[in-house]
């Protein structure tokens, strides 16, 4: 009788073991970027984390604890507690081959570092903003510590807007003549002498090929806007000086478009530099002075791909919708003809023909360059304020922001050599 008793009270207390489900639909979220911040907490609490692909939006199911419940509740995100056996019913339904979809466990919280220079407010940078919002924590660094191997120690590496060209962002026909352009110029080859080099251009091309090498060595970068271009350029252009006086204190070399390189890049071949350095352009791979899109008609779609044979685009696109706002910045979106073969376009305007969100492989590592300055600010200027991003807790733009963040979780880690 006993047994028996002790039998009766032992089994229902084993089929109520549960775990927590955070939807990431457009219906069952309210907050999608602070969810990411409370998959980042749950990881960094060694809790057991399965990303589930294009399920409900790219939901994610962790471990029943009670304090990641009191987490969701203190940070305003939906979850639903859900029973083993309904898990285990989710989790058979995503691995039938008749569904696209796929669970993908993510194994540790990944170190993250933004290259920004020193003095930069937050909502400068759109990924900063992002990182902020959803509690995500994150390491500031610059020239220095990347000259001096820092990026070792960290697993995904985001490029504020830089100009790895040496060329000042291209800022000077508008800004020459400001206070903070006058200053950061200062700055900037100030910082170079300090590393012993004798112009900014060649600093910054040194600190281009300790990020390649990075990658290459099995790291993750993520560059948004001007970052994505000059980067390319940046490592296409090693040796050859393609700066005007204004910039760097001397010509700009003979003939130097024969001379560039298309083998060093990551994403992009067979561009045209802008010579002129009136203009606010880098080169052709750059399509905003091409576009023909107002405002109200610009989207972007997001591609689709096989859940469980094409796992890291399809992690990368996750979202509540495949309609995405555009957004412009120095550097808008991509000509397609300049993208390499094997570099995948996960997001594309078919209206102007253009690439917004693109992805590929170097060596061990991976890349994503995304295209424009701030997902919720459609034509960002200089001096702008800030997007309040409590404003936009459900901006797809954002999402694939935070998907990358999270991309590098999922990955056996690599060593970076």
């Amino acid at each position: 009788m006993v047994v028996l008793f002790f039998l009766v009270f032992i089994l229902p207390l084993k089929s109520i073991a549960s775990n927590i489900l955070i939807p990431m639909d457009a219906e069952g979220q309210s907050n999608h970027l602070k969810a990411y911040g409370i998959v980042y907490y749950a990881l960094e609490n060694q809790l057991e984390v399965k990303w589930l692909l294009n399920y409900r939006g790219g939901a994610f199911l962790i471990s029943d604890v009670e304090a990641l419940k009191k987490e969701c509740q203190i940070r305003g995100v939906d979850f639903e507690v859900i029973s083993d056996q309904m898990s285990f019913s989710i989790l058979e339904d995503i691995s039938s081959p008749s569904q696209n979809m796929e669970a993908v466990a993510l194994e540790k919280a990944p170190k993250i570092a933004v290259y920004s220079p020193r003095g930069n407010k937050p909502w400068d940078d759109a990924v900063t903003m992002a990182l902020t919002y959803a509690e995500i924590p994150y390491t500031t660094i610059y020239d220095e510590e990347v000259l001096n191997d820092a990026l070792l120690l960290y697993d995904w590496l985001h490029l504020h807007h830089e100009d790895f060209t040496g060329q000042y962002g291209k800022f000077y026909a508008a800004f020459r003549t400001y206070p903070w352009y006058i200053q950061d110029k200062k700055d900037a080859e100030a910082l170079a002498s300090k590393l012993g080099y004798s112009k900014v251009s060649e600093e910054k091309l040194d600190v281009a090929i300790k990020i390649r090498n990075y990658v290459i060595g099995g790291g993750f970068m993520f560059a948004m806007c001007s970052a994505t271009d000059s980067f390319d350029i940046a490592l296409a252009a090693e040796g050859v000086d393609i700066a005007e006086p204004m910039f760097d204190g001397d010509p700009s070399e003979p003939g130097y478009q024969a001379k560039i390189d298309y083998n060093a890049t990551f994403a992009f071949t067979n561009f045209e530099l802008e010579r002129n350095p009136m203009v606010y352009e880098f080169s052709n791979i750059d399509m905003t002075s091409k576009r023909n899109i107002d405002k109200e008609s610009d989207y972007f779609t997001l591609m689709d791909y096989s859940a469980k044979w094409d796992v890291v685009p399809t992690m990368l696109t996750q979202n509540h919708t495949r309609l995405v706002k555009g957004f412009m910045g120095q550097t808008t979106s991509y000509d397609p003809e300049l993208i390499k073969p094997g570099t995948l376009i996960m997001g594309e305007s078919k209206l102007n023909a253009e690439a917004r969100y693109i992805h590929g492989i170097k060596g061990k590592g991976f890349f994503t360059f995304y295209g424009g300055h701030d997902p919720e600010d459609y034509t960002h200027r200089v001096g702008d304020p800030k997007t309040e991003l409590e404003l936009h807790p459900n901006s797809p733009g954002y999402r694939l922001i935070l998907n990358n963040v999270l991309f590098p979780a999922a990955r056996k880690k690599e060593q970076k050599t």
